[in-house]
């Protein structure tokens, strides 16, 4: 089943240079939660999104994969709602395993963390 044209996730909604996540950390805007913590600043036309995975804090690349994939998928449903912002997700907090119960709760608390940006 192929995603709705409005809830894709293009290119252009994506932070990938160095500087660009530079920018956004450099203006200290952030949104805190229990796992994550949501860096913004205002940005160009449309949002934009960074994810941020350390290695420290989630030790297995499945655990980083399923930790971005479960952000990309937050941010691509809430993306027409949202204002014009580059958005870094980094998570905060050590992940020791990927279950159903962590994944709900990590997606709970993105949606939290998107729903409170300012318009």
């Amino acid at each position: 089943m192929a995603p709705a044209t409005g809830y894709r996730f293009r290119p252009a909604s994506r932070l990938r240079r160095t500087v660009e996540f530079g920018a956004v950390f450099s203006r200290r805007r952030v949104l805190r939660g229990d796992w994550f913590h949501l860096h913004y600043t205002s940005g160009g036309q449309t949002a934009r999104l960074g994810l941020v995975v350390a290695k420290k804090l989630a030790r297995r690349a499945v655990w980083r994969n399923a930790v971005k994939r479960i952000g990309r998928e937050a941010f691509r449903h809430c993306l027409p709602g949202l204002p014009p912002l580059d958005l870094i997700l980094r998570l905060a907090k050590r992940v020791d395993g990927v279950d159903a119960t962590k994944r709900r709760a990590w997606r709970a608390e993105i949606d939290g963390l998107l729903a409170k940006l300012p318009k």
